[in-house]
């Protein structure tokens, strides 16, 4: 069964007069009639308007002129929200999903896929990894050792991941970027080093462990023996530069104790800003 636009709108206005929010009736009407029925951005406009005064529900009769459909309200949609599903603006504006297609592909705009980024970075954070970088470059320069880095990261592998979505965004504009979500429950650590050959040695924690000083420390011998069998050359000449991040496991005493045993040479906190792996330029 299918509902019209000014039978949704009798329906939010019945459940305003009963002093439900604008989220709960939207939970309410998707919930009965399917996801997708109606977006919480319509339902919280018709509440607004219900609470300035406005009681008409139904659409609007046609004057004797032909409906345009105004670019610029589409335009301004888009830009408010770069989320938002053509559907609803067409609902929103009375008009057909596929006239709303039309002018957004006359406008240039087409949906894309976000892009997933670590989290969002300041100017600052940004204005650090290019000094951090130029730095480095300098450095490989008097002293090569760019080839004899070796890293390494933990990332946390879910069982319940969380689609990206499609935004609005004109011909050879970058996608939009978003933050990624918050872990869940079901999750499992994933450690891995490399150098710039690729991956020397990886870790799969069992389920619900989590990683501490002791556990990196026995990671770094099992790394260790796996640099001498893949890569000989960095056991036997000039040795290893380890660089890792700032994690608690990564700078306790224990750890830089097994560190100064193995005698690697362990880079300066500025290398993490200038990680290739992570690097979002």
């Amino acid at each position: 069964m299918e509902f019209t636009n000014a039978e949704i709108r009798a329906i939010l206005k019945f459940s305003f007069v009963k002093g439900k929010s604008a989220r709960e009736t939207f939970r309410e009407i998707n919930g009965v009639l399917g996801n997708g029925t109606l977006s919480l951005r319509t339902a919280e406009e018709w509440f607004r308007r219900f609470r300035a005064g406005e009681n008409e529900t139904m659409d609007k009769p046609a004057g004797g002129r032909p409906v345009t459909t105004n670019t610029d309200q589409i335009i301004e949609n888009i830009e408010l929200d770069r989320h938002v599903a053509s559907r609803d603006i067409a609902r929103e504006m009375g008009v057909s999903h596929q006239t709303i297609l039309n002018h957004l592909q006359k406008a240039g705009y087409k949906k894309k896929l976000d892009v997933w980024v670590p989290h969002d970075l300041t100017q600052k954070n940004l204005l650090d990894r290019i000094n951090a970088c130029d730095m480095l470059l300098k450095r490989n320069e008097l002293d090569p050792f760019l080839k004899r880095m070796v890293t390494g990261d933990e990332k946390w592998i879910t069982y319940d991941n969380i689609k990206r979505k499609r935004s609005w965004s004109k011909a050879g504009e970058s996608s939009q970027t978003v933050a990624k979500p918050g872990l869940t429950a079901r999750k499992v650590l994933l450690c891995v080093w490399w150098d710039w050959k690729g991956i020397i040695h990886y870790e799969l924690l069992p389920y619900g462990q989590t990683l501490n000083s002791t556990i990196y420390c026995e990671q770094l011998d099992r790394l260790k023996q796996a640099i001498d069998q893949k890569r000989p050359e960095l056991a036997n000449r000039r040795g290893v530069v380890f660089h890792q991040d700032n994690a608690r496991p990564h700078t306790s005493l224990m750890t830089r104790q097994k560190l100064r045993e193995l005698g690697w040479e362990v880079s300066s906190s500025e290398c993490f800003y200038a990680r290739i792996s992570t690097s979002i330029y």
